[in-house]
């Protein structure tokens, strides 16, 4: 680790964008099951607000693999060390004024609350995308719970790694009870319900 560096402070402040772009910003840290619908409704949320005039982005846990973290594997040390990277990416995208919606499963409760101290009061919402494993196992967008079953995939969340369920979310969206699109509509509810929205 370099010792030799100086933290250089920004001309623009966090307070200058969001006054530029006239609503808060904050990550939405959606955590759940693979399949449980963590990718679709972030999307589904971002693509909302931004025709509601926000800023938004989506990092989403398989693309960031491709990328940034494709050098980590699926131990518990890398899980962690990706969730690490992401809090961290996450943060310039809330110092930027922007709303962000990370979509990863982040299946520890210590991880979560790592990135959570990372950032201020009111920047981190926890949102637990529920959906029980039977239901996620029988969507299987990807294959990959039959792949797990099949001893194709060491370490599975859910299946030979344990997931973690939030404690105390600041939000759930029950995927198997309720469609995208009413998801959505509570995640913005409760966007409008902050006043984080100026029009």
């Amino acid at each position: 680790m370099s010792t030799n560096i100086v933290w250089h402070e920004q001309a623009l402040t966090k307070h200058d964008q969001r006054m530029r772009n006239k609503h808060h910003s904050a990550v939405f840290w959606f955590t759940g099951l693979s399949g449980s619908g963590k990718s679709t409704v972030a999307n589904a949320a971002a693509k909302r607000l931004h025709e509601l005039g926000v800023n938004t982005y989506v990092l989403d846990g398989d693309n960031i693999r491709h990328g940034l973290n494709k050098d980590l594997g699926f131990s518990d040390e890398d899980r962690k060390e990706n969730i690490r990277r992401i809090g961290e990416v996450a943060k310039l995208f809330v110092d930027s004024g922007q709303i962000v919606f990370t979509a990863f499963i982040s299946p520890f409760q210590e991880d979560r609350e790592t990135v959570r101290q990372l950032l201020g009061t009111d920047e981190f919402i926890e949102v637990y995308v529920s959906c029980p494993l039977e239901e996620c196992e029988a969507r299987d967008p990807k294959g990959l719970y039959q792949k797990a079953r099949n001893g194709q995939i060491p370490e599975f969340t859910g299946i030979s790694s344990p997931y973690e369920a939030p404690d105390m979310p600041e939000l759930v969206l029950e995927t198997n009870r309720y469609s995208v699109d009413e998801c959505v509509d509570q995640l913005v509810s409760f966007i409008k319900g902050k006043r984080w929205i100026e029009r």
